[in-house]
């Protein structure tokens, strides 16, 4: 990528490459329709640096398996850029397409995912288009979503009235989390549904609009992965009458709130897997797999969670499609879910030579189409997830690969580095050069509507604290928070990240809320409601395609461009010297206004970004290159 080069040169670096994007300035249909036509756009930039001139532009499709050209017309042109567009017949569910460029001494040149190429290149990263009769719920794109782990938020006084199971170690709230790992899943803080429903008005406050619970079921742990059952919630967190008050007050806030649900595996005390074990000739023997010795199959071999067996059709009526199926009854009233996080979604009904996988996240999204219109399905997943999320089973991926871990690699401190989710190696250290091609390699593998529907975040329950990877200094926690609130996808937060909460692995990270504001880093907490203020209060934070600008070790610039508006947004991890910008290619610029951090320094043909530390700035402006659809 461009750095800094000596005498302060104006960079323009990426802005000269053409580009497409899936977002609204380049395809003209975000949720097609199978059989449907789709314009889609190539931007060109003129210029000195920009590519030699392009004469033509065809787009290559691959109907049912079979490459077809498609001529794109230059329906736009001035002294910066030209624009071509072509049609896209959206043939098959998912219809796969790149633009191949023709013109000037390369004269043969290919655009798809991770950029341009003088060569041929597989197909892996084309651009996708996704066809549904039930396409993502819009709300998505717009939300901030909030993740509390119940047991650690909040303990209402009704929580003082429930004697601890004989399997629990009762903690008071202040009391430090354990490192034993022997007990550290008996370890019980006592928060509650109605201790969450009584702080919603943090939520509020910090300006997010989506509970995310993890897991409410009865289990024989505090973070009740391994349910006793799914057809009831756990009676320490207030049972069903407890959710039904929490969705009841988060709806007449208008938050939304989204259940944990794990379709791999069930705890081994589940009623399900009990009846297996008693009656060997019950239908819930089928529910598991089982070995050849009679012994049963269990998530990564932890005894307690028996893996679920996807060839039962006994199964998928009793998790999905029966009318008092699991997916069904909690996206129903009273209780009214707004949609499913799907816990180890990437392993469900895989097993040696079975692989349901695809199939049970059709079927999951299917029913739940049919009972909550507008209901949101993300799946876990720690890695590449192209091959298991193409847009038309989980809407989205938790996504650890192409941008959690990226970040993690540029934020961290040089004398911290944690393990990532069963990596042997720590964590490097890398620029931010590095960050943006990671990003770039993953999400190319997958369609807009993915990237734009799955979680980004900085971590989670299961993953160091921000707040202890990035070591002394608090304004690099700002620079993540920059990161996750002006990228594409949906920012999750996780309870507690917004005041600066620590802790150096999952388990230790899974510390009770600090409800004493004393113990805020109010700085932290400040910036984080400025920058989830500046993206709902901005379009192109929300909607916008991205568009690189600019990256080097210390420094990442990118555009967020939507028809109605542009937004520049800077992040820093450290204080670097000053880059200049051409504002050839940045029109409308000129009318920029902060929307977090300081003005834009303006100069005659360029823009001058600097920093003194670690931080995010984010200027926008009215505009950008508008659709003529």
């Amino acid at each position: 990528m461009t750095g800094t080069l000596p005498d302060n040169p104006v960079v323009v670096g990426l802005l000269d490459q053409p580009h497409h994007d899936g977002s609204p300035s380049y395809v003209s249909t975000q949720a097609p329709t199978l059989g449907q036509t789709v314009q889609v756009r190539l931007r060109v930039p003129r210029g000195p640096g920009a590519p030699s001139s392009v004469t033509a532009v065809h787009v290559r499709t691959t109907p049912d398996a079979e490459v077809h050209y498609a001529e794109a017309a230059l329906v736009r042109e001035d002294e910066h850029e030209d624009w071509w567009q072509a049609d896209v017949v959206v043939h098959n569910p998912v219809t796969g397409y790149r633009f191949l460029l023709s013109g000037g001494p390369a004269a043969y040149r290919w655009l798809n995912g991770t950029g341009l190429h003088d060569r041929d290149v597989p197909d892996a990263a084309d651009f996708r288009l996704v066809a549904s009769d039930a396409p993502p719920p819009p709300w998505a794109l717009d939300a901030v979503v909030y993740q509390v782990f119940p047991d650690r938020f909040a303990r209402s006084a009704a929580a003082d009235e429930r004697p601890a199971p004989p399997w629990a170690i009762p903690a008071a709230w202040d009391e430090p989390v354990t490192r034993d790992r022997r007990v550290i899943g008996d370890q019980l803080y006592g928060g509650d549904l109605d201790g969450i429903r009584e702080h919603l008005d943090h939520l509020e406050r910090l300006g997010a609009d989506v509970l995310y619970l993890t897991p409410f079921f009865p289990g024989r742990s505090n973070h009740r992965y391994d349910a006793d059952t799914f057809d009831r919630v756990d009676p320490l967190l207030g049972g069903d009458e407890a959710l039904a008050r929490l969705t009841d007050e988060a709806h007449r806030r208008g938050l939304k709130v989204v259940g944990d649900f794990t379709t791999n595996h069930t705890g081994a005390r589940h009623e399900w897997f009990e009846t297996a074990v008693a009656r060997p000739d019950s239908p819930e023997r089928g529910f598991y797999l089982w070995d050849e010795d009679g012994g049963y199959v269990s998530w990564l071999g932890v005894p307690s969670l028996p893996k679920l067996n996807y060839d039962c059709e006994e199964l998928w009526d009793r998790v999905l499609t029966s009318e008092t199926g699991v997916v069904r009854r909690w996206l129903a009233e009273p209780h009214a879910l707004d949609g499913w996080r799907v816990d180890v979604a990437n392993m469900t009904g895989r097993h040696g030579a079975q692989d349901h996988n695809r199939a049970v996240a059709r079927e999951m999204r299917r029913v739940m189409d049919e009972v909550a219109p507008g209901s949101l399905l993300v799946g876990e997943h720690t890695h590449d997830f192209s091959t298991d999320i193409r847009g038309d089973g989980w809407h989205g991926a938790m996504n650890y690969a192409g941008f959690t871990r990226p970040a993690w690699t540029w934020l961290r401190d040089k004398g911290f580095a944690p393990k990532f989710l069963g990596s042997p190696l720590r964590v490097p250290r890398l620029g931010g050069e590095a960050f943006l091609e990671t990003v770039e390699d993953f999400m190319a593998q997958s369609p807009w509507s993915v990237r734009a529907h799955s979680f980004t975040l900085l971590g989670s329950h299961d993953t160091t604290r921000v707040r202890t990877l990035v070591g002394d200094d608090p304004r690099l926690v700002v620079a993540g928070a920059g990161l996750l609130l002006t990228m594409p996808g949906i920012p999750m937060i996780t309870y507690g990240d917004e005041v600066g909460m620590q802790g150096d692995s999952g388990e230790d990270g899974r510390r009770p809320m600090p409800w004493d504001e004393s113990r805020w880093d109010t700085t932290i907490f400040e910036a984080y409601r400025a920058l989830v203020r500046a993206r709902r209060d901005n379009v192109a934070l929300r909607r916008g395609g991205l568009r690189w600008v600019h990256a080097d070790d210390d420094s990442l610039t990118y555009l967020r461009e939507h028809p109605d508006q542009t937004a520049l947004v800077h992040v820093a991890r450290s204080a670097h010297a000053p880059i200049r910008i051409s504002t050839r290619h940045l029109r409308g610029v000129e009318s920029a206004v902060s929307a977090y951090g300081p003005g834009l320094d303006r100069q005659e043909d360029a823009i001058r970004l600097s920093a003194d530390g670690a931080g995010a700035s984010v200027w926008v402006w009215p505009g950008a290159p508008r659709a003529p659809w």
